[in-house]
């Protein structure tokens, strides 16, 4: 042992690769989307193979990607995996809702109060629609960093002309087939956001007890039929 003068490493017979002792993965990572996207690896499947189509809820185009979102897309992107190893096609197409109080807030809340107080709905829309935008772009490059396969070049963007056109035209559907009607129902109004709220959007203090009202009424007869 003194004849090899402490170096001990000539003595294991270890395995020779190219690969690094360190992951690298904040440059790693980028080089292995980049090859997947050269190649065409997310978008490329067998035209004859079975399809299996995930139907993605989107996500707000409200501002950058969360833990909520992240995990999301992650889940999805696992099955839609899954599912590409067991010989299916699964042509992901990834959208973003890009209307709604979420968006409209976030524009208001990075104006000026002078600005707010002057903003026409006509202005409001514009610059939901631009801020909107810019989120899309974001988080795209944010989900595709996350090493979920999609085509990203391709989404839907439910502000875009030919959605929404294809959004009346299954509500006319809809209305021709009678499955449209007009009923009674309470509508929650926000005073300060000016706009309706659905139910999962109400926030009540802490403590705050709503009061149920039971009224009677005399029907005359004949109109309790079916009731």
């Amino acid at each position: 042992m003194a004849e090899l003068g402490g170096d001990y490493k000539s003595t294991l017979n270890l395995p020779q690769t190219a690969f690094s002792m360190r992951a690298n993965a904040a440059v790693r990572e980028p080089e292995i989307q980049a090859f997947w996207h050269q190649v065409g690896i997310p978008t490329h499947f067998d035209p004859s193979a079975p399809a299996f189509i995930l139907h993605d809820g989107p996500p707000y185009a409200n501002g950058d990607i969360h833990m909520g979102t992240t995990l999301n897309k992650i889940l999805k992107d696992i099955i839609n995996k899954f599912h590409r190893l067991r010989g299916y096609r699964t042509p992901y197409v990834p959208g973003w809702d890009c209307h709604g109080l979420p968006i409209e807030l976030k524009v208001l809340q990075e104006l000026p109060a002078e600005v707010r107080q002057n903003l026409t709905p006509i202005e409001l829309r514009h610059r939901a629609r631009d801020y909107a935008l810019a989120a899309v772009e974001r988080q795209k490059k944010s989900f595709q960093r996350c090493g979920v396969w999609g085509d990203w070049e391709r989404p839907y963007l439910t502000l875009k002309p030919e959605y929404e056109a294809a959004q009346i035209g299954v509500f006319g559907a809809m209305a021709l087939k009678g499955y449209i009607y007009r009923g009674l129902k309470p509508v929650h109004w926000s005073p300060s956001s000016r706009t309706a709220l659905a139910e999962a959007e109400l926030e009540y203090p802490e403590g705050h007890t709503s009061p149920s009202i039971y009224a009677r009424f005399r029907l005359p007869p004949g109109h309790c039929r079916g009731i």
